[in-house]
């Protein structure tokens, strides 16, 4: 009988009495929060991880943890330079990889930033897509060769999906408003897109691809939110939880938090995750657009899963990085 994870259940709780020896995972976004905590699990259940960090310094000083669970289960951990504010240091980083040509089991695409202030990555690119989606997804597609048949790639998006959509005709907000948490929901809802278009590509070769949301959780992602933001947030998530007749908010663990990554990268049926979108370790029922926006409700907009808009997206990201993918 197939165990029943939610909310609650940790990373450790998904993976009683697994062993992943053998299995080679790629984990962006290894210096602070789910990134140390999906890395630990998967090690200390005998994964070979190499993890991926723009700061390898701070990466070195956080992953004490992992190593000595690397050591423990009889997994192993490295770790590679990847800025993906930085197109140069993406193609870096999938050129070492190749050079090396060890295939991975596991693509796990981590890493990113949240409501930051109005700026461009190095390539000119607003922050937050250019960095969430467009990083990753040069990054994963020229690394593509190196997933086993059966591989599976797991882009860590979030509910803050379901403040905006896509804006293909502006990306960079060159004639739009900026506000943070809409540049947040674009990025997100990109990070979607990407692995259902990237599902389509590869799934004949049983290749996967999902995104997944890890809750509300506190980490470094929340550093460019102003004093008492958060707070003010949780109070009008609270009030319409109220109002909704729900529980109140309760933010997750790290472990808790990591645990939707590992489940759809590991425990999960391929067949029911490939181009979806999971939260709370199970797959969330498609909400419509025109729902009001809420926080509280799970679900995944209609537009996030929308196969042709996926492929628009794969167009113009293309474009913008100036690089066709097979």
């Amino acid at each position: 009988m197939t165990q029943i994870f939610d909310a609650t259940s940790t990373t450790d709780d998904v993976l009683s009495g697994i062993s992943l020896k053998g299995k080679r995972v790629l984990v962006t976004g290894v210096s602070a929060g789910l990134g140390i905590e999906t890395a630990r699990a998967l090690a200390g259940h005998g994964a070979h991880i190499v993890g991926a960090a723009r700061d390898l310094a701070k990466a070195e000083r956080a992953t004490d943890q992992v190593r000595v669970a690397a050591s423990q289960g009889g997994g192993a951990f490295e770790l590679t330079a990847l800025d993906l504010a930085d197109l140069a240091s993406v193609r870096a980083c999938a050129d070492r990889l190749n050079a090396q040509g060890t295939p991975f089991d596991l693509v796990i695409a981590n890493a990113g930033v949240m409501a930051t202030p109005f700026g461009h990555t190095k390539d000119g690119f607003e922050t937050q897509f250019g960095t969430n989606h467009l990083g990753h997804f040069v990054l994963v597609n020229r690394i593509a060769g190196l997933l086993r048949d059966g591989a599976r790639l797991v882009n860590v998006s979030s509910a803050g999906h379901r403040f905006a959509d896509v804006d293909l005709d502006d990306p960079n907000f060159e004639h739009t408003p900026y506000v943070p948490f809409v540049a947040y929901g674009r990025s997100k809802t990109a990070n979607i897109l990407f692995a259902v278009a990237f599902d389509a590509r590869h799934r004949a070769r049983g290749v996967r691809a999902t995104a997944v949301h890890p809750g509300g959780i506190v980490t470094e992602l929340a550093r460019h939110m102003a004093p008492g933001e958060i707070e003010a947030m949780l109070d009008q998530i609270n009030k319409q939880a109220t109002a909704e007749g729900q529980k109140p908010f309760q933010f997750k663990s790290i472990p808790q938090g990591a645990a939707t990554s590992v489940w759809a990268g590991v425990v999960a049926e391929a067949g029911a995750v490939g181009a979806h979108y999971c939260e709370d370790c199970h797959v969330s029922d498609v909400v419509p657009n025109d729902q009001p926006i809420s926080l509280v409700n799970a679900g995944v907009r209609a537009y996030a899963l929308d196969p042709a808009h996926a492929e628009a997206l794969w167009t113009k990201s293309e474009e913008m990085v100036g690089e066709r993918f097979a």
